[in-house]
């Protein structure tokens, strides 16, 4: 069991939840592990919560309900009073014991952000450590950024299966340097290359991200084939392709999947899985986007195509 973090069992022991909540990691920057996870309980058990574990981390909560009068601790005793407000963001120091006192239903999504992540983040932008973020009991942040990098996760915390490594990897990335600017002040201190990567490096990620259309490569594993750091290779790769490294692997799946409903009638619920999706559902979700019809439909027009020309 660890005894670090802010996710599993940790996180179910703290809500005295009845379950473990599922939770979606990286571990993209300096192998710091950083989590989100997702938690409810309409008919929780009442009492104070459990305790966090002092850790040189914070917990950064996207509200989903309100919790008005909400009675917050700090090193064993009654801090605050306040009114936590659904859509915004609150931040939390585990290094003050921080626990409350559960008497409402709850819903919130909780990142968990180590000191390590940080330091990884702020390297690889040429910045200054960045000290504390701006962890104040009751006081809740208007953060639209958060609002939506929180809808994401919450729509990938409730199709796991359809989720791929790089996408958890990039919103991960995109969070951590969102929280270290926002809440911590940091302020790149390099200018940014604009550019993007070198012809063979291309020609290397594509041979990598085509043999695992799964998508379980992780982007430090990627970046790490020319020693680059993920903040780099993500930019870079952005600006040679036109997209992210997890929307590129989507695009290669549908590609692949139109190269077999080409050339066998293999059933549609086989090729999904041939090609990395998770079903047959999740592949026609993504096809149907990409392409303006369904992976059915379009198969019926290119083979009667083929068949006229035949």
């Amino acid at each position: 069991m660890k005894s670090t973090g802010f996710y599993g069992q940790a996180v179910t022991r703290y809500f005295h939840l009845a379950q473990e909540p599922a939770s979606l990691i990286t571990r993209s920057l300096r192998h710091a592990e950083i989590a989100v996870t997702q938690t409810r309980d309409d008919a929780p058990v009442e009492g104070v919560s459990g305790e966090m574990g002092l850790q040189d981390a914070n917990v950064v909560t996207l509200m989903l309900y309100d919790d008005p009068n909400c009675e917050t601790w700090e090193h064993g005793k009654q801090a605050i009073k306040a009114d936590i407000r659904a859509g915004a963001t609150y931040l939390y120091d585990m290094k003050k014991d921080v626990r409350y006192v559960i008497d409402k239903p709850f819903h919130a999504l909780h990142f968990y952000l180590p000191r390590s992540a940080l330091d990884s983040i702020a390297e690889q932008s040429g910045a200054s450590r960045v000290g504390e973020l701006f962890a104040q009991l009751g006081v809740g942040h208007d953060d639209p950024v958060m609002r939506h990098i929180g809808g994401v996760f919450l729509q990938a915390l409730r199709r796991p299966a359809e989720t791929n490594q790089l996408f958890v990897d990039s919103m991960m990335l995109a969070f951590t340097t969102h929280a270290a600017q926002t809440y911590g002040g940091m302020r790149s201190g390099v200018k940014v290359s604009r550019g993007g990567l070198a012809p063979w490096q291309l020609k290397r990620v594509y041979e990598k991200l085509d043999a695992d259309l799964g998508g379980t490569l992780s982007l430090q594993q990627v970046a790490a084939e020319f020693g680059l750091s993920v903040s780099y290779f993500s930019r870079a790769f952005r600006v040679s392709t036109g997209l992210p490294p997890h929307q590129w692997l989507l695009r290669q799946r549908v590609k692949a999947a139109k190269q077999l409903m080409t050339v066998n009638d293999l059933p549609l619920s086989e090729i999904a899985i041939a090609v990395g999706f998770a079903n047959q559902s999740h592949f026609t979700k993504v096809f149907s986007a990409q392409v303006g019809a369904s992976p059915a439909t379009w198969r019926r027009g290119s083979l009667g195509i083929k068949e006229n020309e035949g």
